[in-house]
């Protein structure tokens, strides 16, 4: 089985805002990469935090249909995140000196089997728990 490649909020967030123009298509290159790999992987707090501001937060906002259809369409990449995941999180919190949020998605990214996070929240190239860190829209990548 390959790696999976977990997928934060903004990069799903920019494969839905046509108005991000080059992250935008690097975005959505991506995640139909992703989708024919069969790689992809998120948490329900990128599901929550990408349906709260694709219809409240972009200049163009899907309307929540829209946004509800994609959310369900990404229920196939979803793992759960439990009391182990937060414990998880507290622990790389502490450790790598990041946010309690980050840190969820990278016990989220570690349980689904991941081996890269792409972000643009974190230190590209970095490794936390495990997680390689990818800013998909730096120069570097």
């Amino acid at each position: 089985m390959s790696a999976k490649t977990f997928v934060d909020t903004n990069v799903l967030i920019y494969a839905h805002d046509t108005d991000a123009r080059r992250k935008h298509e690097i975005a959505s290159g991506l995640l139909r990469q992703l989708w024919s790999d069969r790689t992809g992987a998120l948490s329900p707090q990128v599901l929550q935090e990408f349906y709260v501001n694709v219809t409240r937060k972009i200049a163009s906002p899907l309307s929540k249909p829209s946004a509800r259809a994609v959310v369900d369409s990404y229920f196939a990449w979803c793992v759960d995140t439990t009391p182990a995941e937060i414990s998880a999180a507290f622990r790389i919190e502490d450790e790598a000196g990041i946010g309690f949020w980050d840190a969820l998605i990278l016990a989220a990214a570690r349980k689904a089997g991941a081996d890269r996070l792409l972000t643009e929240d974190l230190n590209s190239g970095q490794i936390i728990a495990g997680v390689r860190i990818e800013d998909p829209f730096s120069q570097s990548v």
